[in-house]
């Protein structure tokens, strides 16, 4: 289904929950569309992804990261989730698209309100979750919009200065497709990598003897570990597909116009797949995980960031506060299609 979206669409919106078509495409950008519209944005918003970009990226993510341990190093017990898994990747997300810091704790709360409408700790149960949903997405789209404006004929290296400023028309995206990419950035380069960072902590702290192999040769097993964090965390469950013509898939007959899903989550699961699935393994390999999305157009173009990410934090965590573990249970994020966690205390030895 990934490798072939001539016939498996995401056009008709990629959750199990059918929403209006201008939600469809407001919140979920390119993720929901198919070629060449899709093809079109992904190559612009790539400007962002470019090797010099990315090096100015994860030259700031070790900044951040240790910034964030300074911050809850003598304290001796956190929220993991609040205070350190969501800062990193949040910071990121915003340096890249130039949000001024001031916003931050803003554009925290309407990703939490995006991706958790339908959990009662973001969304009271009394609410309309399509106004709640129409809100916070507006209040993003008209962040971006002002920071575009600002940014406009200026020199900036971020990625919102780059795409405002393209030389060539046909580089540039309209205000609405760029508030639409802000948000679909800030959710889906926040949201799982915040919850693959806190995921990792609560399967390190479950399997004492994984965890110790990692921090006895840091540098040797981080690659496969970080693989191992992202196919047992799968922060995104699933993708919705729509048929556009009768096929066969599997041996099922398919007719045009029948919704079907990818679940990521149970695949990186699939006995047939991996040995021992359910073990957390950080020597791991193959590790044909799909937890950045499968193989084709779709495929999470934040891969390579969010690996660094996951990384650099950990290594972080290991050198300054070595003992940290989850001291409570993950309180689970009320939705099908995000695996995440809202909280999850972590005890250390303050330093």
């Amino acid at each position: 289904m990934s490798k072939n979206p001539e016939t498996f669409s995401s056009a008709s919106g990629i959750t199990v929950t059918d929403l209006p078509m201008e939600f469809v495409e407001y919140f979920n950008s390119m993720i929901a569309m198919d070629d060449p519209r899709h093809a079109r944005l992904r190559r612009i918003v790539s400007a962002g992804f470019t090797p010099g970009v990315m090096k100015r990226l994860e030259d700031s993510v070790q900044e951040i990261a240790a910034g964030i341990v300074d911050g809850i190093a003598d304290r001796g017990e956190v929220d993991f989730v609040v205070d350190v898994a969501a800062a990193l990747p949040l910071k990121i997300v915003c340096d890249l698209m130039g949000i001024p810091e001031s916003q931050y704790e803003f554009v925290f709360d309407q990703t939490n309100i995006i991706l958790g409408a339908s959990d009662p700790e973001y969304v009271d149960k009394e609410a309309d979750i399509l106004t709640a949903l129409l809100t916070a997405g507006e209040g993003l789209s008209n962040l971006m919009t002002e920071v575009a404006e600002r940014k406009r004929g200026g020199d900036g290296t971020d990625l919102t200065s780059i795409l405002v400023n393209a030389e060539l028309e046909d580089d540039q995206l309209s205000v609405s497709d760029l508030a639409s990419f802000f948000i679909l950035l800030v959710v889906a380069g926040n949201e799982t990598t915040r919850n693959a960072i806190s995921w990792g902590l609560r399967y390190l702290t479950d399997n004492p003897d994984q965890r110790q192999l990692w921090q006895s040769d840091f540098e040797t097993y981080a690659a496969s570990a970080v693989e191992e964090i992202v196919r047992l965390s799968s922060p995104v469950t699933y993708m919705r597909r729509t048929a556009t013509r009768d096929t066969e898939l599997g041996g099922q007959k398919i007719a045009e116009g029948d919704k079907l899903c990818m679940f990521y989550l149970a695949a990186n699961r699939d006995e047939a797949v991996f040995d021992d699935p359910l073990r957390f393994d950080i020597t791991r390999n193959p590790n044909p995980h799909i937890g950045f999305g499968g193989p084709g157009p779709h495929f999470c173009l934040g891969a390579h960031l969010a690996r660094r990410e996951i990384t650099v934090m950990f290594r972080e965590l290991f050198t300054r506060l070595p003992d940290i573990e989850a001291s409570g249970p993950p309180d689970l994020l009320m939705t099908s299609f995000i695996h995440g966690i809202k909280h999850m205390q972590a005890s250390f030895t303050p330093s």
